[in-house]
C-alpha cells in the first residue's frame, strides 16, 4: 500500500510474511498464492506491499538462480504484490515448533550473517517495483547479550556497507540496512543503537524501529525518536507492532490470564520499569514462575498481539505507543522513515481461542490490521493512492 504524504513523498506500508514462514522458494510462492494475495483482495486493492521474510536457503536460491528471481518477481507482479523491504532478522526455522534463542544466530560476528544479508540486498535490488530506487533491510540487532565479538561485528557491517555502496552503482537500487532492537540483545534500545551506529558512521546502516520492542523496554516514543533525530541516525523502517501490556502484574487474576500467552515456541522478554531502572527475564513464564521479576509496577511482555485486537481485560495493548511513534515518524513535515511494516508473526502463537481458524480468518486479520495501519496514516493526513 502506498501513501503521498503532505510533502510530495511516497511512504510504503506492507505486512511481514514471516507469520506464514516458507523455507524455499516453492514455499514462497505458495505463500503469495495462498496468503498475500487473498488479504490483498479482502482490502480491495489492487497492489498490496509485502515485506518478505526469506530463509537462508530461499535467499541463496534467489540470489545465484537469476531464473528463479525472474519467477518470483513475474508472480509478485501477476498476483498485485510488490516489495520495497525484507525482514532479514530471523536466518532459518522460524516455523520451527520451538524458535526461540535460535533466531539470534548467527549474530553479526558470524561470517555468515554478512553473506546472507548481502544475498538479501542484491534479491531485492532486483525485486524492487520499477518505479521505486529505495529498499530496506531489517537486521538482528548485533547479537544476543551473551558474548560475541563486536569488533568483529562492527567490521562486517562497515563491509557490508560498503557492499551496498557498490550495489547502487552496479544496478541504481539503494539499499538500506537497519539495525533492529530487541529486548534482550546486545542492542535493546534506540538508545543502546546510538553507539555502534555512530562507530560505523555510514548513512546504509541505520536503525529498524520496532514499535513492539521499543514500548517492551518501556522507552518514551518521544525521547527516542528525538535522541536518533539528534544523532542523524536514519530511521531506514520502522515495524508496526503492539506488545501485552499488565498494569497490574501482582493481581492472581492478570496472572492467570498472562500465563494463556506462555507458548513454547517464541521468546516472549517481559520488562517492567522500577525505580532501580528496568527489569526483565527472557521469557514471560520466567516472569510467572516465581519472585524473579517485580510486580508492583506494569509489566509488558514481547508477544506481538494483533493490532486491531487487544486482549481482554485484565490484560491490553501497547497500541497507543505505536500511535505515539507513528505519529513522530510520519506527522511531521517531513517523514522520517518511508518504509513501514505490520509485523504481528504470532498469529498461531496465540492462546488457543483467539488463534484464526484456517487461511480465511488469518487474512481477515491481517487485512484489519493493515486497515487500522491505513486509517493512522490518513489520519496524520497522509492520501493512500490506488
Amino acid at each position: 500500500m502506498r501513501f503521498r504524504h503532505p510533502d510530495g513523498s511516497t511512504v510504503h506500508l506492507a505486512y511481514c510474511t514471516n507469520v506464514h514462514p516458507a523455507e524455499t522458494v516453492d514455499g514462497i510462492l505458495a505463500q503469495l498464492r495462498d496468503h498475500c494475495e487473498p488479504v490483498r483482495r479482502r482490502l480491495g486493492r489492487d497492489r498490496l506491499g509485502i515485506g518478505l521474510w526469506l530463509a537462508a536457503d530461499a535467499a541463496r536460491t534467489l540470489d545465484s538462480d537469476p531464473s528463479a528471481l525472474r519467477t518470483l518477481r513475474a508472480e509478485l507482479d501477476r498476483r498485485g504484490l510488490e516489495v520495497v523491504t525484507l525482514n532479514g532478522f530471523p536466518y532459518e526455522g522460524f516455523g520451527a515448533e520451538e524458535v526461540k534463542y535460535r533466531v539470534y544466530k548467527p549474530d553479526w560476528a558470524d561470517p555468515e550473517r554478512l553473506e546472507h544479508t548481502t544475498a538479501l540486498a542484491r534479491v531485492l535490488a532486483g525485486l524492487l517495483p520499477d518505479d521505486v530506487t529505495e529498499g530496506s533491510i531489517s537486521t538482528l540487532p548485533l547479537a544476543w547479550r551473551t558474548a560475541y565479538d563486536p569488533g568483529r561485528a562492527e567490521k562486517a557491517l562497515r563491509t557490508l556497507a560498503e557492499r551496498l555502496d557498490a550495489l547502487e552503482e552496479l544496478t541504481g537500487r539503494s539499499i538500506r540496512v537497519g539495525l533492529e532492537p530487541e529486548p534482550g540483545c546486545a542492542v535493546e534500545t534506540t538508545h543502546d543503537a546510538l553507539a555502534p551506529l555512530a562507530a560505523i558512521a555510514h548513512d546504509r546502516i541505520g536503525i529498524c524501529v520496532d514499535t513492539c520492542h521499543l514500548a517492551t523496554s518501556f522507552e518514551d516514543p518521544h525521547t527516542a525518536v528525538d535522541a536518533l533525530t539528534a544523532a542523524g541516525v536514519p530511521v531506514v523502517k520502522s515495524q508496526l507492532s503492539a506488545a501485552l501490556h499488565a498494569e497490574h502484574p501482582h493481581l492472581p487474576e492478570v496472572r492467570t490470564a498472562l500465563a494463556a500467552f506462555d507458548e513454547p515456541r517464541f521468546l516472549h522478554q517481559t520488562r517492567t520499569a522500577t525505580a532501580a531502572g528496568l527489569r526483565g527475564t527472557d521469557d514471560l513464564g520466567e516472569a510467572l514462575g516465581g519472585d524473579t521479576l517485580p510486580d508492583a509496577s506494569p509489566w509488558r511482555a514481547h508477544f506481538h498481539v494483533p493490532l486491531h485486537a487487544a486482549p481482554a481485560a485484565p490484560l491490553t495493548s501497547t497500541l497507543p505507543v505505536l500511535e505515539a511513534v507513528l505519529t513522530r515518524l510520519i506527522g511531521g513535515p517531513h517523514p522520517l522513515t518511508r518504509h513501514l511494516e505490520v509485523e504481528t508473526y504470532t498469529w498461531q502463537a496465540l492462546p488457543p481461542e483467539l488463534r484464526p481458524r484456517g487461511r480465511i480468518q488469518l487474512a481477515d486479520g491481517i487485512a484489519a490490521e493493515l486497515t487500522l495501519a491505513r486509517d493512522l496514516l490518513t489520519g496524520l493526513g497522509l492520501r493512500e493512492l490506488p
